[in-house]
């Protein structure tokens, strides 16, 4: 895969999944949270199974070690990370900037988890430095009311914190796994398992299909959530951590919020602010910094430096 391509995958990615969070906020006004998570997956975890049958030889996984990746990321980057996420922004004080600024939290926290699982995955000082900074350029680019990060909502800004933690170490651990599972396969078994264990914790907190309210903007936002977000956006997803690891591939929680502020932007009538123009090009400097070896590289095979 060559720099060019994984470049526009990873913004690719950024796209789907940072138009995803209005999606997000749209559908939570017609479905209980962690059951909307679950619907998610049931039909994306059938639409990407159909596709690892047609895709690969074996669309199941085999032994132990491949249902302990399928384990990993059913419990951790399915179900875990998408019903704290969605409980957290189903409370009013949780707007989707405050929800930007903890979510990219994600990189630094797949950093410290890097360390203890994955030593080959340590980044270079510089590399931290470029860390910081596209988190500075989060925090600007979402511009979250300060007082609104310290008031109300402790409790549901904790669980988008547990959110951004649960898909830090499901990335670790599903890179540390050694397994030859296609990537179809994996992503397709750790969907379904997920939305099973997202189905048995809303049934414990006494959600019910009931509490829905059925309307075309409800299944707007579940099949651009299930389909786009989730089946085509994990695909690129794993196949990304395989090629760059967590620590990078995670910096996509960094640039997701400035598609987020575009889709609201082109959709929803929202403003684009000179802290949004700002927020992205700290973002750029950042993602430079971290990423400096491979854009040489780039420059170079182009001729652009010698």
């Amino acid at each position: 895969m060559s720099r060019i391509r994984t470049l526009g995958l990873f913004l690719t990615l950024a796209a789907v999944w940072g138009s995803a969070f209005m999606a997000i906020n749209a559908g939570l006004a017609y479905f209980p949270p962690v059951l909307f998570a679950a619907f998610r997956f049931d039909v994306a975890g059938v639409v990407m199974l159909a596709y690892a049958a047609y895709a690969v030889d074996d669309p199941f996984p085999r032994g132990r070690d491949e249902w302990t990746v399928v384990a990993i990321g059913a419990t951790l980057i399915i179900a875990a990370y998408h019903a704290f996420l969605f409980v957290g922004e189903s409370d009013p004080a949780v707007t989707s900037a405050v929800a930007a600024v903890i979510v990219s939290l994600s990189p630094v926290l797949t950093t410290v988890f890097a360390r203890v699982f994955l030593p080959s995955e340590r980044l270079t000082a510089v590399g931290v430095l470029g860390l910081l900074v596209g988190l500075v350029g989060a925090v600007v680019l979402a511009a979250p009311d300060p007082a609104n990060l310290t008031g109300s909502g402790t409790v549901a800004k904790f669980l988008v914190l547990l959110a951004a933690a649960a898909f830090a170490l499901g990335s670790v651990l599903t890179r540390a796994a050694d397994t030859d599972m296609p990537i179809e396969t994996m992503e397709a078994w750790s969907m379904l398992v997920g939305a099973a264990l997202t189905h048995l914790l809303s049934l414990g907190l006494g959600e019910s299909v009931a509490d829905v309210t059925w309307s075309s903007e409800a299944l707007l936002s579940l099949a651009y959530l299930a389909v786009a977000a989730s089946g085509f956006g994990f695909l690129i997803y794993f196949r990304l951590l395989d090629r760059l690891g967590p620590i990078e591939i995670n910096l996509v929680s960094y640039v997701a919020p400035a598609f987020a502020a575009l889709a609201g932007w082109a959709f929803l009538d929202e403003g684009v602010t000179a802290t949004t123009v700002a927020g992205f090009a700290i973002i750029c400097v950042g993602f430079a910094l971290v990423k400096r070896a491979a854009l040489r590289a780039t420059l170079r095979e182009y001729g652009v430096v010698g």
